[in-house]
């Protein structure tokens, strides 16, 4: 989601107010708006407002969570973009995945899963289970050993990652794809479990 930060707005005429109060009195200083000097300083003004708004966006723009411009980066720091985002993803998956990594604390238990899911925009859940032992209880998943090291992805079939306010022109209204998901998830997947997914409807 995107971060409303409070920005200072400095119009052309504050910065032209500004430069014109700096200025020494006298004759040779006119600042009536027929004057050349005050000609002069509305085209310094209106560079000084682009140089400031350009400042603030930059402040928008370090974030990674609200990156545009500095989004390449980001990307390039954490080895961004990779197959896993495909061949034009969204400006919000990129996000997604840039803020996911760099908070990733890596783990193996349920609750980081979950949560490395939930950074990248997908709400799951995890099920665990077990290899067929007496005294279970009925109705709990079992087989055979192998079991003890599967572990199942329940999402929904189709993920919706609709367009969001920053995204570039010419991107998708909507997306529906799990394939960040399951690329992520399976690089992080111990090496000695068997990763499934199960797409709910």
């Amino acid at each position: 989601s995107r971060i409303d930060m409070p920005s200072p707005v400095f119009t052309k005429d504050m910065f032209r107010s500004a430069f014109m109060s700096l200025l020494p009195t006298g004759p040779i200083w006119p600042r009536s708006e027929s004057s050349v000097l005050y000609q002069l300083s509305g085209v310094w003004a209106a560079s000084f407002a682009r140089s400031s708004d350009r400042a603030i966006n930059l402040l928008v723009d370090a974030f990674p969570s609200t990156a545009t411009e500095l989004l390449p980066e980001w990307e390039a720091t954490l080895g961004l973009p990779d197959p896993c985002a495909g061949a034009n993803p969204s400006i919000a998956q990129r996000r997604a995945q840039v803020v996911a990594r760099l908070t990733d604390t890596n783990g193996c238990s349920v609750a980081y899963f979950i949560a490395f899911a939930k950074a990248l925009g997908y709400d799951i859940t995890i099920t665990q289970f077990a290899p067929r032992r007496f005294g279970a209880r009925f109705g709990t998943p079992f087989g055979g050993e192998a079991w003890a090291y599967t572990w199942q992805v329940n999402v929904p079939q189709f993920t919706i990652n609709r367009l969001k306010f920053g995204d570039s022109f010419g991107q998708p209204w909507a997306q529906w794809n799990n394939n960040v998901l399951q690329c992520e998830m399976k690089a992080r997947a111990p090496a000695h479990t068997i990763l499934l997914f199960n797409y709910e409807n």
